[in-house]
């Protein structure tokens, strides 16, 4: 991913926190020599002093078979983004796009059943917990669940490399991010809005 240094986020345990925040995300492999991709949601796991991405696939979905071929595989976390009017600025200049991506680079491996079961317990306790009525693993019928993992692969990816960019204007000078965010507040877009609250949160020096 292309990364000016003043984008490369460094701060080990914010990009840790990004990750689990937006969990749904874009698996790319390699199939035949063109790249095929998933949208999927994941979590993150960690082992040790290892990271993790856990997730499953439909095994209808061929992209899974990639991995038995490939183990390398690219996995991009994507956050809110927006717009940014050059017309904003104290000075005059180009309009430009303000995002947060995070790219991870590892090696997949496939799940076994008791480890895929276990995978999708967490996941149902993770978004089922705070629910009046919540539907977790055991309170589903075993012959469900045994028809439904029939329909499914596990992954998991040992994650290698981190790569993550925060375009957030932190190349302006303070009087125009603050303008950035100002405006951004003002827009009818949700993702201009939640981008606004981030750049609050982060702060133009904050890398």
């Amino acid at each position: 991913m292309f990364s000016p240094k003043y984008f490369q986020m460094k701060d080990h345990d914010e990009v840790i926190r990004f990750m689990e925040e937006h969990s749904f995300v874009t698996i790319v492999t390699m199939k035949k020599g063109d790249p095929i991709a998933t949208h999927v949601p994941v979590q993150l796991q960690k082992e040790g002093e290892d990271y993790f991405i856990t997730g499953h696939l439909a095994y209808s979905n061929p992209q899974w078979r990639t991995f038995e071929l490939n183990k390398r595989v690219l996995v991009i976390y994507q956050g809110p983004h927006a717009y940014i009017s050059s017309s904003w600025y104290s000075h005059e200049n180009v309009p430009t796009w303000n995002y947060q991506a995070v790219h991870i680079y590892g090696q997949v491996m496939i799940m076994g059943e008791q480890e895929l079961k276990a995978d999708l317990a967490k996941q149902l306790e993770k978004y089922e917990k705070y629910r009046e009525h919540p539907t977790l693993w055991h309170t589903l019928s075993p012959e469900l669940l045994e028809q439904q993992l029939k329909g499914i692969v596990g992954f998991k990816i040992k994650v290698e490399d981190i790569q993550a960019t925060y375009k957030l204007s932190q190349n302006r000078n303070d009087e125009d991010y603050q303008r950035v965010v100002e405006n951004l507040q003002q827009e009818d877009s949700m993702s201009s809005q939640q981008l606004a609250e981030v750049m609050k949160k982060i702060g133009r020096n904050n890398q």
